[in-house]
């Protein structure tokens, strides 16, 4: 041992002045000499001794650092560094050596256990290649970029410039794959198209970029999943996304609207709560429960939580919009109407409010109101279809079919995927007695989607229309395939069964009476949840509690009690309360009066620099120049055919 020892000191250079036997581990050196070192992975000392022995009282920075080590890549170069006489190579293991499991700098053959090593360092992070990307961090573009881009891309996505847009998401992902509002835009875009595959595929590699913290992408998904009739998996994607981002009311919403959809009342309210907890109050949140409380006849408490709804945002036109609805079954023409009025207020461009609102004035017998209100929502919204079909169908009823077409035609030409489109457009031909033009209006429909709603009511259509023209096979398996893609149709299995009773088929029609009764899904509505759900929907409820003794008498007292809770409601959240809409919740039940003080032509000249007087100059000048006036192409027609009936 002793001779190993000191032949091995004596193989090694000394760098500092020989000391004596006893003191060489005990007492070091006053002074060590500096050396600085330039880098971490190849450090190679050169020494040199003098002819006396000694070494040199300076040490040279070029023989500490041979910086042709990092050079040099191959395996042979690092070994003739390392074996190369009076260096001392100081060099950190290389990947390829560690995943290989190799501790002697990659002499040897990796051993079974050293294999199996490697193949679990392989799935270690610290050995996993950088995410891709096509531009190095420094030399992204700024950030500012990346907002216009995507701002951008919004703009054409909704002037239906759909390729131009995509390109733009898709570079956005190519330089910022983190950023999850590019896959939701993207995803969206996509679905617009109806291309469902590609638009999934985007929202697994956003999840995947982003770690699945993203619950934004999750609950797009989920939309995405639910559209498609996957009800299990967009259960789970929305489950994903509120365990990503409990505060994320979007998802706790929407699969509460599934699981309402499917039946599931007790669930859906339970999500609803869950909502209320961890976001706080939601104007979207409120008006569902609202809407439920309504369906199941509870008015007065309806009437409470879409107050809720607008005292959360009162710019909330949805929330008006559904309040106004629910007045609308009730026959409250003025408050329906003050509620329209609301809703234009709160969202003047929205093209909902101004369709629901002429639908409405048509139904009252307003018809030219009703054409007033459509126009002017589809002025504001000129690549809207569903504004033209609506007044289509207002003008083939009140005034004459060839006006009806052009709007038709019009309409599918903004957006030929748009299913309800065709189907009116069809239905229209089929009264005016062209058959084979319905069919085939039918046929264009099912061609876009044949498994969803509009699909299910095209061929209830379609089979009336056989029905009614005696090809009784056709029509039987028309129904029957509308049953398929929607069983829950009362009117498709009544209609069925009408058919089979006026061919004297009195059992056929029982059983499929029977049929739909016992496959029907059973909505059960618990009136009692109210008083539970009011531990939860507010805080300041307690004392609204308190006050109206809910405790004591379960239920609400009617109208006084509403209007207690509305004021006492509003001022603990907001202060005074909002005057104009205390006067709504006055005037419910107020059916009497169909007029209001709302001058509809000052607030669109005011707010929107719109002229009701002169509208069809508007809609010509905001359309494509290919296309004219509906009004000018049908008197076209009409001269058109006069002089041809006079020749």
């Amino acid at each position: 041992m002793q001779q190993i020892l000191t032949s091995t000191k004596s193989q090694i250079p000394s760098l500092f002045p020989p000391q004596s036997p006893t003191n060489i581990f005990t007492a070091p050196p006053k002074s060590f000499p500096k050396i600085p070192i330039k880098s971490p992975l190849h450090v190679t000392l050169r020494t040199s001794s003098s002819s006396n022995g000694s070494p040199p009282s300076v040490l040279d920075e070029s023989l500490l650092f041979d910086e042709s080590d990092d050079e040099s890549d191959s395996e042979d170069g690092r070994k003739s560094d390392a074996v190369r006489d009076g260096l001392l190579v100081v060099r950190r293991p290389q990947a390829n050596e560690v995943l290989a499991g190799r501790s002697d700098g990659g002499r040897g053959d990796p051993g079974p256990i050293n294999a199996g090593l490697s193949e679990f360092a392989k799935k270690m992070p610290m050995f996993e290649p950088p995410p891709p990307t096509d531009a190095d961090p420094k030399a992204r573009p700024l950030e500012v970029n990346r907002e216009i881009a995507l701002y951008r891309a919004k703009v054409l996505t909704r002037n239906f410039k759909f390729k131009e847009a995509e390109e733009i998401l898709k570079k956005c992902l190519s330089i910022w794959p983190e950023d999850g509002r590019a896959y939701v835009a993207l995803g969206k875009l996509l679905s617009k198209q109806s291309r469902t595959e590609e638009a999934r595929s985007v929202y697994e590699i956003g999840c995947q970029a982003t770690q699945g913290e993203n619950s934004y992408i999750w609950q797009c998904w989920a939309v995405l999943e639910n559209k498609a009739g996957n009800v299990r998996r967009a259960r789970e994607l929305f489950d994903a996304a509120t365990v990503a981002d409990k505060r994320h009311v979007a998802a706790w919403h929407g699969w509460a609207v599934l699981e309402i959809k499917q039946g599931n009342v007790k669930k859906g309210r339970h999500l609803l709560a869950k909502g209320l907890k961890f976001c706080g109050g939601n104007e979207y949140i409120y008006q569902t429960l609202a809407l439920l409380e309504a369906r199941g006849g509870r008015f007065e408490q309806a009437r409470y939580l879409f107050r809720q709804a607008t005292i959360c945002n009162p710019k909330s036109c949805a929330s008006w919009l559904a309040w106004a609805q629910v007045e609308m079954q009730q026959e409250n023409n003025y408050a329906a109407r003050r509620l329209f009025e609301k809703a234009v207020q709160a969202s003047p461009k929205n093209r909902f409010a101004w369709h629901v609102w002429g639908i409405f004035e048509a139904n009252q017998g307003f018809i030219d109101k009703g054409r007033k209100l459509l126009n002017i929502g589809r002025a504001l919204n000129p690549r809207d279809p569903v504004l033209l079909q609506s007044l289509a169908l207002l003008e083939y009823k009140y005034s004459t079919a060839n006006l009806a077409q052009v709007l038709f035609r019009r309409a599918s030409e903004l957006d030929p995927r748009h299913q309800p489109v065709w189907i009116a457009w069809g239905w229209m031909e089929w009264k005016e007695g062209n058959l084979a033009t319905a069919r085939e209006l039918y046929q264009k429909a099912l061609s876009i989607n044949s498994s969803s709603e509009s699909a299910a009511r095209c061929l209830q259509a379609w089979g009336v229309l056989e029905q009614r023209v005696g090809n009784l096979s056709a029509a039987r398996r028309l129904f029957r395939s509308s049953l398929n893609i929607n069983s829950q149709s009362y009117v498709t299995w009544m209609t069925w069964a009408s058919l089979e009773e006026e061919q004297g088929n009195a059992i056929r029609a029982e059983e499929i009476r029977n049929l739909y009764f016992q496959q029907r899904t059973e909505v059960v509505d618990d009136a009692s949840w109210v008083m539970g759900f009011l531990d939860v929907i507010d805080p300041a409820l307690d004392s609204i509690k308190r006050l109206l003794k809910l405790d004591q008498n379960p239920g609400f007292g009617g109208r006084d009690a509403l209007r207690d809770m509305t004021k006492a409601s509003s001022a603990s959240i907001e202060g005074p309360e909002d005057s104009s809409s205390a006067d709504v919740v006055e005037s419910v039940g107020d059916g009497d009066a169909d007029t209001s003080n709302f001058d509809i032509d000052a607030f669109v000249r005011d707010k929107l620099s719109l002229d009701t007087s002169n509208l069809d100059a508007k809609l010509e000048s905001s359309e494509p120049s290919r296309y004219k006036s509906p009004r000018r192409i049908w008197r076209s027609e009409n001269r058109n055919s006069a002089l041809a009936r006079r020749g």
